[in-house]
């Protein structure tokens, strides 16, 4: 028997789990994904390791929320953004928090972007969450005019967007449109925003740009505006 989401039981149960999330995003900005240890955090918790798989049946199983929670961060983050005006401010404005997201949190960022932990398999979800990253860019893009220089890769995710009803539904939801010239748009500068956006992104937050003499977030501004002449954003 299922117990009711708003018993005793049921309650009991969530805050025990969000403690053990919490003792595990606190390892895993310590020392990395290797430090997360089930046995270690139950001991932190004062549970025993058999009464804490009760709650997680693996490392792996706690590794997937932890990886969904750090989708779901990174999306609140992006979509408190105003973008109602749309145009290149926006974008820079969407940019510029995900960013901030990054550098204030690198363990949740890593987790999520970082080297991909052997033999881990992502849940299914992580797509959608993913996608919910990436939908306020789309609404910014449904307005682009790309320069000609961007055409084959609009041909190529055009095709994407006929052949795939999740990926149309998923910019209809942002754009208004599942199909036509705008969708396809939006969809381009959304994938080509992606790449751009994680270059600065992982750089800086592995601190490989230490030494180099200019500001990253400066660096990202003008990558983003590059992006945004490209799609002729106003």
């Amino acid at each position: 028997m299922t117990d009711r989401a708003d018993s005793p039981r049921a309650r009991y149960r969530a805050q025990t789990r969000s403690e053990i999330k919490e003792v595990a995003v606190r390892q895993l900005a310590a020392g990395g994904i290797e430090s997360v240890a089930l046995l270690r955090i139950a001991k932190e918790i004062g549970m025993s390791g058999p009464a804490l798989y009760r709650y997680f049946a693996s490392r792996d199983d706690l590794l997937s929320e932890l990886v969904l929670d750090a989708y779901e961060s990174a999306a609140a983050a992006v979509h408190a953004v105003d973008i109602e005006d749309g145009g290149r401010s926006a974008l820079q404005a969407l940019t510029s928090s995900y960013r901030d997201w990054a550098v204030a949190q690198p363990h949740l960022y890593l987790l999520i972007q970082g080297t991909p932990v052997a033999g881990f398999t992502a849940p299914a979800e992580t797509v959608l969450k993913a996608r919910s990253v990436l939908g306020p860019f789309l609404s910014v893009f449904a307005q682009g005019r790309p320069l000609i220089s961007v055409d084959p890769l609009l041909s190529q995710l055009r095709v994407w967007l006929r052949d795939e009803p999740e990926v149309a539904s998923w910019v209809e939801q942002w754009t208004g449109q599942a199909d036509g010239s705008a969708a396809a748009i939006a969809l381009t500068g959304a994938v080509m925003t992606w790449p751009q956006m994680h270059g600065v992104v992982s750089l800086e937050v592995t601190g490989q740009f230490s030494g180099m003499g200019h500001d990253p977030s400066t660096l990202l501004t003008v990558q983003t505006g590059l992006l945004a002449d490209t799609f002729q954003l106003p």
